[in-house]
């Protein structure tokens, strides 16, 4: 049998993998979104000074001028006003205050600066102004409502639920209204009249209500007699008042004042006696 020769093996020879070059950086996308972000500050600084020199503002304006122009064209105009609630404010006044013609294109109307021109005026509580396509304006107001004559320094002036005195009001026009005196007197009138109210009979009869340091009240009724409110609870005085009154006609006789700040009890002076008051 023939021997057979292998093959000797081969020499494992290794071969060194090629030294890989470090990859070149690609600067494009750096240039191009650096070059963009620079654009970009350069354009807005442009802007910002071309806004700042009124240019394009004045460009703004034409543009608007021009498009408010083109909707009057379209039939956009003023051709109807609108007022509910409106008891005492003057139509002059309102009409002033809306400072708008017939005719004149809706779109340059301002509702929000109208608004507040209304407001300015004394009888004016609150005002809602409204533009209604194509042609109406509506106005929906709130007037003050006058409660009571408020006397200071020598001076009577009219003031609302609120307090607030009613600009450019006479009180010479409304001499039926309860006279209140007193530096926080109209702040706290409208809580007044709110008890005396519980009995309008007798509530009819107060001509005047003084304010006591800030604390109570005094009220004169139309005979001239005193009464003399507690600081608190002057529903209840003012119910047993009412029941005095009718019960025994109190209030008809020859008395000055009733005195009500205890709660217990009812103090009435005679007139002419000697009246301490407090």
């Amino acid at each position: 049998m023939r021997r057979l020769k292998s093959t000797p093996p081969a020499k494992d020879r290794r071969k060194t993998p090629p030294r890989r070059r470090p990859p070149r950086r690609d600067w494009r996308p750096i240039l191009i979104y650096g070059g963009a972000a620079l654009a970009l500050a350069l354009v807005a600084g442009w802007g910002t000074w071309y806004w700042r020199s009124g240019r394009a503002l004045a460009a703004y304006e034409r543009g608007v001028a021009t498009l408010i122009e083109a909707t009057a064209s379209a039939g956009l105009v003023l051709r109807e006003v609108y007022v509910t609630g409106r008891e005492r404010t003057p139509r002059a006044a309102i009409l002033a205050a809306l400072d708008a013609t017939e005719g004149s294109p809706l779109l340059r109307f301002d509702p929000a600066a109208a608004g507040r021109r209304l407001e300015a005026i004394g009888w004016v509580r609150s005002a809602v102004v409204e533009r209604r396509f194509p042609g109406t304006v509506l106005v929906r107001l709130d007037e003050r409502r006058p409660i009571a004559r408020w006397q200071s320094g020598g001076v009577s002036r009219v003031i609302d639920h609120d307090g607030v005195v009613i600009k450019g009001v006479a009180a010479a026009d409304f001499p039926t209204l309860p006279v209140v005196v007193g530096k926080d007197a109209p702040a706290n009138t409208a809580g007044l009249l709110a008890v005396l109210a519980t009995d309008p009979a007798l509530g009819a009869r107060v001509k005047a209500a003084i304010r006591v340091g800030g604390r109570r009240w005094n009220l004169r009724l139309d005979n001239g007699i005193e009464v003399r409110l507690p600081e608190s609870d002057i529903a209840d005085a003012w119910r047993r008042l009412g029941a005095y009154a009718r019960g025994n006609r109190m209030l008809a006789r020859a008395i000055s004042s009733v005195d009500l700040r205890l709660p217990d009890r009812l103090v009435v002076r005679r007139a002419g006696d000697d009246d301490k008051r407090t």
